[in-house]
């Protein structure tokens, strides 16, 4: 493989940001030096930053290409090169692709898509069509009646590395604002006020049924396994008390500052969205990103449904007090890396897979990735 030595680029390390050169060879990092180099041949960056390609614990913009409009369902393999795409652009280098299982929509896009696009995952990787690395994080909808023969067709697949339980009946959790979750359902078609209550009923009616005896055959499968696994929306004391008990080593999306404290105490990883801190805010009025982070209650960002997000919040959050640029970057390099036990990647240092981002800030002041690198591959 090629051997490249990057010079006069701005090095974003783990604890620090300084003007120097890396040299890349066989897909691995093999120096890092502090000030110029007078060896012929040597990339200008001319002060770009250089940082570690982003590792994406979840996202859900591979559904936005299976169900492009409501009742349109797409060619998966097609889905997946197009998702992949922009996962390269936007600087992700290790992307779990998170497939709901359990749909609370009978018949709903994501029952139809949920092994299709599973796979597809198979076979783009299978057949050398992916830009950047992906593998499968299994989000899993508790309070579904089908979700356990769902899991356990794919509780030993050989891309799956995390696990997330999830119960998004409402009420509770994320959607405890009710106004909120009518307005995200009818985002599809209008309830009138018969129907809305109807369907509230159902959906805990199923929870009483099923959310407590599914999670803990999900979470004993799981950990038989060795699988991470997350714990979505917790709210209350009692939710990540739950999850303590479990095993779990992720709070995702907590939407309380209580829940993200405790989860902090008991040394859980504090997952928020990149685009709840882009947008200043949680959509369904749930506790901020930035207050978190404020409050020192952030490990991990996720790009949730806008991949472009990991990196704008990335800089926003290395802007605010108590923060700087190399310990945000942390958010969405080593740490989500670590939490799935990727030890190879993440930081910029001798002997790390050479997964790697040039970014320039525009005059509109976005930072804007130019190159990705895969291994010491371009990958965009």
């Amino acid at each position: 493989m090629k051997s490249r030595l990057i010079k006069n680029a701005r090095i974003i390390a783990l604890n620090e940001e300084f003007i120097g050169c890396l040299h890349m060879e066989d897909g691995l990092i093999r120096s890092v030096d502090r000030g110029d180099t007078a060896v012929a041949g040597a990339e200008d960056w001319a002060g770009d930053w250089l940082m570690p390609g982003m590792v994406e614990l979840h996202t859900d913009n591979l559904e936005k290409h299976l169900s492009p409009r409501p009742g349109v369902l797409w060619n998966a393999h097609s889905a997946m090169t197009v998702h992949d795409a922009q996962c390269a652009a936007a600087g992700i280098t290790t992307v779990l692709d998170s497939v709901v299982i359990g749909d609370l929509d009978e018949g709903g896009a994501r029952s139809q898509t949920q092994h299709t696009s599973i796979a597809a995952l198979h076979q783009c990787r299978d057949e050398g069509l992916m830009r950047v690395d992906h593998f499968l994080h299994l989000r899993c909808e508790v309070s579904a009646p089908d979700i356990l023969e769902v899991f356990h067709q794919y509780a030993d697949d050989s891309l799956l590395r995390l696990v997330s339980v999830m119960d998004h009946t409402p009420g509770q959790r994320q959607w405890r604002d009710l106004a909120s979750y009518r307005r995200y359902t009818e985002r599809n078609g209008r309830y009138n006020e018969a129907e809305f209550d109807a369907m509230i009923a159902q959906r805990k009616a199923d929870q009483q049924a099923y959310a407590l005896p599914h999670r803990q055959v999900i979470v004993k499968a799981s950990r038989e396994r060795h699988i991470p696994l997350a714990s979505h929306d917790d709210t209350l004391l009692s939710d990540v008390q739950l999850a303590v008990l479990e095993g779990v080593s992720m709070a995702e999306f907590p939407t309380t500052v209580a829940a993200a404290q405790a989860a902090r105490e008991v040394g859980m990883a504090i997952i928020m969205g990149g685009p709840n801190m882009v947008k200043g805010g949680s959509h369904s009025n749930n506790v901020s990103a930035a207050e978190l982070a404020q409050l020192d209650l952030l490990d991990i960002f996720s790009s949730d449904y806008v991949p472009s997000s990991l990196l704008m919040a990335t800089f926003m959050l290395g802007a605010l007090d108590n923060w700087t640029l190399p310990k945000a970057a942390r958010t969405v390099t080593i740490n989500p890396a670590r939490a799935i036990g990727l030890n190879d990647r993440g930081e910029i240092a001798p002997g790390v897979r050479a997964d790697l981002l040039r970014v320039r800030m525009n005059r509109a002041g976005m930072p804007t990735v130019m190159e990705t690198w895969l291994a010491g591959q371009r990958a965009y």
